[in-house]
């Protein structure tokens, strides 16, 4: 089986987020990059089916900057077999980010495609459908269970108020990976060393084309503060102690 898992690199949601000097996207120095929460589950999964699968075969994929390459040996680590370095220095939307893994895999006849159903920095949701769209390919997300029988996957999508719905697709398919959809495992040393020697392709985005982006971030603001309105700042302890300090003073705990 030929399988596709897809990362994307964001910041570590506990770094202090500052608006960048256009007003139109955070401030990107500074930060901690990590792989996308969702995309881990997804890279788990892409993994956990190869070692179920005799002769599959995980490549792991990401658009972006020179940081990226890091991400992409550390999936290596866990088990996939080869990396794909798609090399961007801008900010893709969404669109513009599936159309270049797009021009990148049409070709390459997966029989899956694991991502994120969404990535923490925007929460949009859109790259697994515009890829599907684009590859022709059937569809899910939100999914928090999934098995593969007789060429089908059979899954458990998560729905609103926690229902959740069992659906079956033929493949191939792009499948969009919830958080909790399973438990991602840790590299070990001796998989670290291999993975430096698995094979890392780099592809200048700009060979692959060029994608209109079809949303444009205008402005980036904090809320207005008024009165009834209180900001905690600080790391996760420092907020959760105020948090705890406004209650009892309002007699609350």
């Amino acid at each position: 089986m030929n399988i596709l898992v897809c990362i994307d690199m964001v910041p570590d949601m506990e770094s202090k987020f500052k608006i960048n000097e256009a007003l139109n996207w955070y401030d990107e120095d500074d930060l901690i990059y990590r792989i996308n929460e969702y995309d881990e589950y997804a890279v788990e999964e892409a993994i956990r089916l190869k070692e179920s699968k005799k002769d599959s075969f995980v490549t792991v994929l990401s658009v972006g900057n020179r940081l990226a390459e890091d991400s992409i040996r550390k999936v290596l680590s866990m088990g996939a077999d080869k990396g794909v370095h798609i090399v961007s220095e801008t900010q893709e939307d969404s669109y513009q980010a599936a159309s270049l893994v797009y021009t990148y895999a049409k070709d390459k006849n997966f029989d899956i495609v694991f991502t994120g159903m969404q990535s923490l920095d925007s929460l949009q949701m859109l790259f697994p459908p515009y890829l599907s769209g684009l590859l022709k390919y059937n569809f899910v997300t939100g999914i928090v269970d999934f098995k593969l029988e007789n060429n089908r996957i059979i899954v458990k999508k998560e729905l609103e108020n926690g229902l959740k719905v069992r659906l079956k697709l033929n493949l191939p398919a792009v499948v969009g990976c919830q958080l909790g959809l399973n438990t991602v495992r840790y590299p070990t040393l001796p998989n670290i060393m291999r993975a430096k020697k698995k094979e890392l392709i780099s592809i200048d985005a700009k060979s692959l084309g060029d994608f209109e982006n079809m949303a444009e971030t205008k402005k980036v603001y904090y809320p207005a503060k008024n009165l009834n309105t209180i900001y905690l700042e600080g790391n996760t302890e420092e907020t959760a102690s105020s948090l705890i300090k406004i209650l009892k003073e309002k007699g609350l705990i």
